[in-house]
């Protein structure tokens, strides 16, 4: 007769029969769940819905102590799945405008670490590589907190049809790069984007450096290390000294710390999940007095709270302008339905140009 050992043994045997059954299932279901995630530009990691994915299935296991040890089994095989999905993501083509090691490299693989990063030339070669398929989505920076927004994008993204599937905070950190060989007082004259150069005004005067402007950071990091000169210095980011064999003199030489760029993800196919509770709305109003405070009443009065409002000149129509909006929720409700159908009354032209999580940092 079997003992007791034995018996325990044989239900283990089963269990991890069906448990393997059942893992190679949920792993297809990852699949199909990545392909949905790469066609709308999606990250792969969503902790809104495995936080609620393991609360409800916690709660599947009366014995508390044994329900603990489930959790730490759900949130492994959830790291498995996200693997097993980074793996299939190396297929992924993202579109970004510059070179290796500019910003907007930087924050396309860290909103997608295992994507194919396609450098284009500018903003709407990138955007047009996703229009004509030959890249999945495009990252774009639509806002830096210290220049404002970045009217081509916008542009973009009014005019034409791919839809904004994330906003992503990429804070800017400017260092002093050299020569591997190089030391602080080596440095005669840095190069970099004028924009960088202006960040770092108070730190290039303290240090009483000649500037020379260059088309943008990462090109003036190449610079660096093509000429060979220990008194030339460029002005960029981490990533990019490790890319260019650079070294860093000095860290964080921006003059204010609060320097953050805002990139969107844009794909063909406009997301819908829980995680997005944020909507970008682009509108032109009627050419008629208090159109635009109606369309802000409007807004206002169905609940939704608007965290930006920016106008922006149409290019084919002088003195006329289109307005792009951030609220707080979706409009995929029966209240979003009707606010945009009472918003189209004194509209000329509507969109709902996507969704995002607000305050998401990369």
């Amino acid at each position: 007769m079997p003992n007791k050992l034995d018996e325990a043994r044989n239900i283990i045997n089963k269990v991890d029969a069906q448990m393997a059954e059942l893992f190679v299932r949920r792993m297809r279901a990852a699949e199909t769940v990545y392909e949905h995630k790469k066609e709308l530009g999606l990250p792969i990691l969503d902790q809104k819905r495995e936080a609620a994915v393991i609360e409800q299935n916690a709660a599947l296991v009366d014995d508390e102590i044994l329900k603990s040890y489930y959790v730490d089994f759900l949130t492994k095989v959830m790291s498995l799945s996200r693997a097993y999905q980074r793996r299939m993501q190396s297929g992924l083509k993202v579109a970004y405008s510059g070179v290796e090691g500019a910003f907007a490299h930087v924050a396309a693989g860290r909103i997608f670490p295992e994507g194919n990063r396609v450098s284009h030339s500018d903003f709407k070669a990138a955007y047009d590589a996703v229009n004509r398929g030959e890249c999945d989505v495009a990252v774009l920076p639509i806002e830096n907190s210290y220049a404002g927004e970045v009217g081509q994008t916008m542009d973009l993204i009014f005019s034409g049809s791919l839809f904004v599937n994330g906003i992503y905070e990429l804070e800017i950190h400017q260092n002093l790069l050299g020569l591997p060989d190089t030391t602080v007082e080596d440095i005669k004259k840095v190069t970099s984007h004028p924009q960088a150069l202006s960040q770092c005004h108070d730190y290039i005067k303290l240090r009483g450096f000649a500037t020379e402007e260059a088309n943008n950071t990462a090109l003036a990091a190449k610079t660096v290390a093509e000429s060979g000169k220990k008194s030339l210095g460029a002005i960029a980011s981490l990533e990019t000294a490790e890319i260019y064999g650079l070294k860093v003199l000095e860290a964080n030489i921006n003059k204010s710390g609060e320097n953050t760029t805002r990139f969107a993800v844009l794909s063909k196919v406009r997301a819908e999940s829980p995680a997005l509770s944020s909507t970008v709305l682009m509108f032109t109003v009627k050419h008629e007095a208090g159109s635009l405070a109606n369309a802000i009443g409007i807004i206002g009065r169905y609940g939704y709270n608007m965290t930006a409002l920016r106008s922006r000149p149409m290019k084919k129509h002088s003195w006329q302008y289109y307005f792009y909006v951030e609220v707080d929720g979706t409009t995929d409700t029966e209240n979003g339905r009707q606010m945009l159908e009472e918003l189209s009354l004194v509209c000329d032209k509507l969109k709902v140009a996507g969704t995002f999580a607000p305050h998401t940092e990369i």
